[in-house]
C-alpha cells in the first residue's frame, strides 16, 4: 500500500526526491508514480484508449499515464511504451528522472488481470520511429519537449496512425495555468493553426488543459 501522504511530506526533500530512493520505493509500490498531467487530461486519455487496439506512448517517466492507458485499453490491445530513461533535460524538468525497472513494475501492476500486451522500447523515440511499421490507433506524444523533438516524433509516427485514429500532444498549450511548454506548443500551432501544414488530413477534436488531440480524417 502507498505510504500515507502526510508521512511522505515529512521526509526531507533530499530523500523524497532522490532518484534512486524514488525508484526503489516506486518499484515495490510504497509510493505512487509522480503525475505530470491533470485529472481531466488523464480522463481524456482514458476515453481515447477505450477503442484503441494499439496505443503508443512516447515519454513514460514513472508510468502514471501509461498505467491509466493500461487500465483503459480493451482486451487484446497492445500498449507500446517508449522512453530511454535516465536524465533527459529536454523531456523532463530539472531533478526528474525515471528508471525502466520501476516504471515497468508500475505499469505491470496496473495491467494485472487485464488481457493486454505491454511492449517496452527502452530507446529514444526517434530511433524507434525510424524502424516503426505497425498501424496505430492512439499516439500520445509526451517525450522530448523541444520543438525539434516534438516535430520529429510527429513526423516519424503520425504516418502510421489509422484513419479515425488520434494523436494527443501533452504540454502543447504554453502558459495555460502557468504551465505547458513552448516546444510542443509551437509544433501544434505550426501543424494545426489557421495556416497549419497538417489540416488537410487532421482535425483538432479536443483540448483539455495542456493536452491537444487531433484525429486523422484523410
Amino acid at each position: 500500500m502507498p505510504l500515507v501522504a502526510a508521512v511522505r511530506r515529512r521526509a526531507p526533500d533530499r530523500i523524497r526526491h532522490d532518484p534512486r530512493l524514488r525508484s526503489a520505493a516506486l518499484g515495490v509500490g510504497l509510493i505512487p508514480p509522480r503525475t505530470l498531467h491533470f485529472p481531466e487530461e488523464a480522463a481524456l486519455l482514458e476515453r481515447l484508449a477505450t477503442k484503441a487496439t494499439r496505443a503508443v506512448e512516447i515519454g513514460v517517466y514513472e508510468g502514471a499515464s501509461a498505467a491509466r492507458l493500461a487500465q483503459s485499453l480493451p482486451a487484446d490491445a497492445e500498449l507500446h511504451l517508449i522512453d530511454p530513461f535516465g536524465p533527459q533535460p529536454t523531456a523532463l524538468r530539472a531533478g526528474q528522472r525515471g528508471t525502466a525497472w520501476a516504471s515497468r513494475r508500475v505499469v505491470a501492476r496496473a495491467a494485472r488481470g487485464r488481457r493486454i500486451r505491454c511492449v517496452w522500447h527502452v530507446a529514444y523515440s526517434q530511433d524507434v520511429g525510424r524502424r516503426w511499421e505497425l498501424p496505430i490507433d492512439l499516439l500520445f506524444i509526451d517525450g522530448d519537449h523541444s520543438e525539434d523533438g516534438a516535430r520529429e516524433d510527429w513526423a516519424q509516427f503520425s504516418p502510421h496512425v489509422r484513419l479515425g485514429g488520434h494523436v494527443a500532444f501533452h504540454d502543447a498549450r504554453a502558459n495555460v495555468d502557468g504551465m505547458g511548454l513552448p516546444g510542443p506548443t509551437a509544433v501544434v500551432a505550426e501543424l494545426f493553426g489557421p495556416t497549419g501544414t497538417a489540416t488537410a488530413c487532421w482535425t483538432v477534436v479536443d483540448e483539455v488543459r495542456h493536452t491537444v488531440v487531433v484525429r486523422r480524417h484523410a
